[in-house]
């Protein structure tokens, strides 16, 4: 007996995006071509692996620059594995989640030392390394090694959520738009499908005003019939991101240098470089505990408050952070597990982007 959801896309449509990519497929460093593969030309699993960590939560446009210098620097998974850290993470800086930059280093090393170099070719040994979830794995298996899987991003989800006009909210209809994918998803050329699906949804079936006139599943599409495109996904009840306060301490040396030091390898923005702060409590939890921010320089000096404060928005929290400044002398030694960054070396610091806003603030006031 056929399925029901079978019946609402037929599968033939899977060949009809297929013929659309190959005329519209965008050109990325990190893609083989439909002409190359189909004159035989394999992807590379590092580089797609690569792409896809820095692709979470980060668009392709943001992207492009950073893939090209990394993979410029280090070329092969062997090179990450014998990268410093330190390197790496400077490397990335400005990218943000940096969790991913600590676990590619990570899973380069168990890649060199469990697979001896190579990646595995199957979700589910992929799915022991360091960093690489279902989608990641998925995506690297349909991609690199042509192995047919479920590659669900979030352009994706809002093909499919328009195409069957899936009417649970986000994230709770994440299952069902795998089942509903899974009974179009080809066997043949899966990788370029899962392209093909990503580059329809960040070209045609964007999340507002949709080309749907263009889309090659307009007549098959349950949301484009009734003219609703824009309603699908639909979105969950938003709540309210909580505030956190921090207090900043930047010193800048009298020859322009910053008093830098680096967080701690594990948690929020671990590993990366910071100026001295403190606090970064939720504004409930501080007045339930009647606490305040620690106020504790790292230097002996006069340190003056700049007038506004600096916010950033991270995924789960809004952070507003007070800024102090103070001028020290070019003798001044740094404080243990602190150093002094020349002006010139300031953009290749592993500075998160809060730490740059900050920084900036502070040399602007002074």
């Amino acid at each position: 007996m056929s399925s029901p959801l079978k019946a609402a896309i037929p599968v033939p449509a899977a060949a009809d995006l297929l013929v659309w990519y190959d005329r519209q497929h965008r050109k990325l460093p990190w893609r083989i071509g439909p002409k190359e593969r189909s004159a035989g030309t394999v992807p590379d699993p590092y580089r797609v692996w690569i792409s896809e960590i820095m692709l979470q939560q980060t668009t392709v446009a943001a992207v492009i620059a950073y893939f090209n210098a990394f993979t410029t620097r280090w070329p092969t998974v062997a090179d990450l594995a014998g990268a410093d850290e330190a390197d790496v993470m400077k490397a990335w800086a400005g990218l943000g989640y940096y969790s991913r930059a600590r676990n590619l280093k990570a899973c380069a090393h168990q890649v060199m030392e469990r697979f001896g170099g190579t990646f595995p070719t199957d979700e589910a040994d992929l799915l022991t390394l360091p960093g690489i979830g279902p989608y990641t794995a998925a995506a690297i298996s349909a991609i690199a090694f042509g192995r047919p899987a479920i590659v669900v991003d979030g352009n994706v989800e809002r093909v499919v959520t328009r195409l069957f006009a899936v009417e649970t909210p986000m994230p709770e209809a994440k299952p069902v738009i795998r089942q509903h994918l899974a009974t179009f998803s080809p066997d043949s050329r899966p990788g370029e499908f899962a392209e093909a699906m990503m580059d329809l949804g960040a070209t045609i079936c964007t999340p507002t005003r949709p080309a749907c006139a263009l889309c090659p599943w307009i007549s098959a599409c349950a949301a484009a019939k009734v003219s609703q495109a824009e309603r699908y996904p639909i979105k969950p009840a938003k709540s309210e991101r909580p505030t956190r306060d921090g207090i900043a301490y930047v010193a800048i040396r009298t020859d322009g240098a910053i008093l830098l030091r680096r967080r701690p390898p594990k948690g929020l923005l671990g590993a990366m470089t910071e100026v001295p702060n403190f606090g970064w409590e939720t504004r409930q939890k501080a007045a339930a505990a009647g606490a305040t921010p620690a106020q504790s320089p790292p230097l002996a000096g006069e340190w003056t408050a700049i007038d506004d404060l600096v916010e950033h928005i991270f995924t789960h929290f809004r952070l507003l952070m007070s800024v102090r400044v103070t001028r020290a002398p070019l003798e001044t030694p740094a404080p243990p597990e602190h150093w002094w960054s020349p002006l010139a070396d300031l953009d290749s610091e592993a500075l998160p982007t809060v730490m740059r806003k900050v920084i900036s603030a502070a040399q602007k006031a002074m």
